[in-house]
């Protein structure tokens, strides 16, 4: 799991329909004319793309299999989505040519929302015995904040990375503290004293990204600050703005007091983190994979530490929110009652055994969407073998998801260009941002 494959392309419809014939994902069709239906023996047939990695169609032809075995009335055709030119390009070529699957994966909330908004999705929870799967996955508070606009849940997620920061352990010991700091005014002493003893040589947040417009960095920076200091508001539910004032302006204030006291280092800079140039930044769990080959010398708890993002004063850290990089399955419209029901079934049997999770997280190290990840026994031999997991896994109720608005790209571009990177850069006052910001982000949404 990489950042950059967080960032999903908006393709335009008209682009897609060119592309449609030659996706050479098409079903099978039957006498009625339904994709995958019921045959002459009384077997449904359901298509699952699974996400264009290999260890994830792997996971799911397992799972596939194992269900067919158990149930000799469905079958399930497991096929990786094509990434050309992307898998969301090819999702959307096959509802265009009338050949999309019965499930598909690798679906966030934001792309959701164009899929819906052309009515492509079928509301999960007007399927018989989807209740049953929050049920048995105990997942209740996780997939509460993907509930869209209009009230209804069209993705199950399926995991979730609630984004935490890293901190330099060694260096904030150095300047003698021995743990993170947890609130606003926290984080600026222990600048002052960063620069105070190192002045150039080190800064709290060293990221380029942090002036780059690009949409998909807003999650890893100004989200991540935002959730936390609004108790997890949405921002943009659906077609309008509810963005809370008084916690957007203090997230881009606390950017700008990092900025005046010369604590940020906006430019690039060859991984400032894991070279002690930075002592903050985002950390996703898919990082550790890197960090043991590249930087074997990070040690939990040693070196490094992991936290929820920091509080505005006067906020409980205890309470405090994050993004969620997540992803989940969705079923399309366009499938029959039959298959419908009969991905449900499937999906209902994979989420009754916590093993099938167990086995998810050892295959793709990507935290299950579960409310009870840090205390399901089941999951303890993981985290006791991968501590640094540990936080992921407690936080997975904690994390909010992307907005559901099919234009969450050009929404989040308007955060970066209007906001954030001018706040970053010391080109606007926030409270200034925020409103330019505001008055952008309405406009957009008319």
């Amino acid at each position: 799991m990489k950042k950059r494959n967080s960032a999903l392309s908006v393709v335009a419809l008209s682009a897609v329909l060119l592309s449609a014939c030659s996706t050479g994902q098409g079903t099978a069709t039957n006498d009625n004319g339904n994709t995958g239906g019921s045959n002459a023996g009384g077997v449904t047939t359901i298509e699952f793309w699974a996400a264009p990695n290999p260890t994830q169609q792997a996971y799911w032809s397992e799972m596939a299999k194992a269900y067919e075995a158990t149930n000799d009335k469905v079958k399930i055709n497991v096929s990786a989505i094509k990434e050309s030119p992307t898998s969301e390009a090819s999702i959307q070529a096959a509802i265009a040519a009338k050949s999309a699957p019965t499930i598909s994966e690798n679906i966030n909330r934001g792309f959701a929302a164009q899929l819906s908004d052309s009515q492509a999705l079928v509301p999960l929870d007007t399927i018989a015995g989807f209740s049953d799967v929050i049920a048995a996955r105990d997942m209740t508070k996780t997939i509460e904040p993907w509930k869209f606009a209009d009230g209804h849940q069209y993705v199950l997620p399926i995991y979730s990375n609630a984004m935490l920061f890293g901190w330099r352990l060694d260096t904030l010991k150095e300047l003698g503290y021995n743990e993170p700091p947890k609130t606003y005014s926290e984080v600026l002493e222990v600048t002052k004293k960063l620069k105070a003893k190192y002045g150039d040589k080190k800064y709290l947040w060293a990221k380029a990204d942090l002036a780059d417009p690009t949409a998909w960095k807003r999650w890893f920076d100004f989200y991540m600050l935002y959730d936390a200091a609004s108790g997890g508001n949405k921002f943009i539910e659906g077609s309008s703005f509810t963005g809370d004032q008084k916690a957007g302006e203090s997230v881009l204030t606390f950017v700008d007091s990092l900025r005046k006291e010369k604590g940020i280092l906006a430019r690039q800079s060859t991984d400032p983190f894991e070279n002690g140039v930075g002592i903050f930044t985002d950390v996703g769990p898919w990082t550790f994979s890197t960090w043991a080959q590249k930087y074997p010398n990070l040690k939990y708890n040693e070196n490094y530490t992991l936290s929820m993002p920091p509080v505005p004063d006067g906020v409980d850290p205890a309470q405090s929110k994050t993004f969620a990089d997540t992803k989940g399955l969705v079923i399309y419209a366009s499938a029959t009652k039959a298959q419908q029901e009969a991905a449900v079934g499937f999906i209902k049997w994979v989420y009754s055994d916590a093993a099938n999770d167990v086995k998810w997280f050892k295959d793709t190290n990507l935290p299950p969407a579960r409310d009870d990840l840090s205390t399901n026994e089941a999951f303890k031999p993981i985290l006791d073998a991968s501590p640094q997991l540990k936080p992921y896994a407690e936080n997975v109720p904690n994390a909010v998801p992307p907005m559901d608005n099919a234009k969450y790209n050009d929404l989040q571009t308007i955060i970066g260009t209007e906001a954030f990177n001018k706040v970053v850069k010391g080109e606007i006052a926030p409270a200034e941002g925020w409103a330019a910001m505001q008055a952008a982000l309405e406009k957009a949404l008319k």
